[in-house]
């Protein structure tokens, strides 16, 4: 029972071409509305003020409210372009480990190896800064940067830093764990009066399946509890983690049993 999602590539790429076809489209029209605002504008003579009383005033004051709404619109449709790409950009350039990647055991693992080389090279950092400019030469670094170093009254790598990083590695190491525990586990799909639990491996998501429209009360919770609606499953649901299967188990126990 694998974790995560054939299609997880298939959809991340999906969702950024997406963002970028809405930010062409939204440039597109955002390049339209100011081009129809300056053919408009070029029906008034420059520099000509409103004729008040003259038979022109009605219809200058009518074109210059929609040169006005063109100018408006192309800066909602630049704003919206913008928007698009930026959400693009964040999708492509995204580093975090999605529990919908198959290889998300493989990225944590790649993680884990740098998070606990850098640990060692701080550690290693600071030993060397007790030792002195001869001892940071041999860790590789330069004779100028050593020097700067070796003079410095605090150790290069603080308490904190390594605290920090240390405990970055206990996260990944219980991300890591939490992934084998959930790949070895047995597919238990609960029934329940008026729906069932089932454990959507395909998916990878935890789903609640009711077999009529639950309470508003009962929508509340679910939603409190991270699962959202899914139209297209039928079911309110969450992504699949050894969390969410025990809250469904917990919620299903202490509402719906």
């Amino acid at each position: 029972m694998s974790v995560g999602r054939l299609d997880y590539e298939e959809r991340k790429n999906k969702r950024i071409g997406s963002y970028k076809r809405r930010a062409t489209k939204s440039s597109q029209l955002a390049n339209q509305e100011t081009e129809r605002a300056r053919e408009m504008g070029n029906v008034i003579p420059f520099g000509q003020p409103i004729l008040v009383g003259h038979h022109s005033e009605g219809s200058h004051r009518s074109l210059l409210k929609k040169i006005d709404s063109a100018h408006r619109k192309a800066s909602e449709a630049y704003e919206k372009a913008n928007y698009y790409e930026n959400r693009a950009i964040v999708a492509e350039e995204n580093q975090s480990i999605s529990g919908d990647d198959p290889k998300a055991l493989e990225r944590y693992q790649e993680k884990l190896s740098k998070l606990e080389e850098t640990q060692e090279y701080m550690k290693s950092l600071n030993k060397a800064w007790k030792q002195g400019t001869s001892a940071l030469v041999a860790l590789g670094l330069s004779e100028d940067e050593s020097e700067k170093i070796a003079n410095e009254v605090t150790k290069p790598c603080p308490g904190w830093l390594l605290s920090n990083n240390s405990a970055e590695i206990r996260r990944v190491k219980e991300k890591m764990e939490n992934i084998k525990k959930l790949d070895t586990m047995a597919v238990e799909n609960i029934q329940f009066k008026g729906g069932q639990m089932v454990i959507n491996v395909e998916n990878n998501r935890v789903q609640i399946i009711f077999n009529e429209i639950p309470a508003p009360e009962t929508r509340k919770l679910l939603k409190s509890h991270g699962f959202k609606w899914a139209p297209s499953q039928g079911a309110w649901q969450r992504q699949r983690t050894l969390n969410a299967v025990n809250t469904a188990k917990r919620l299903i126990e202490k509402n719906f049993m």
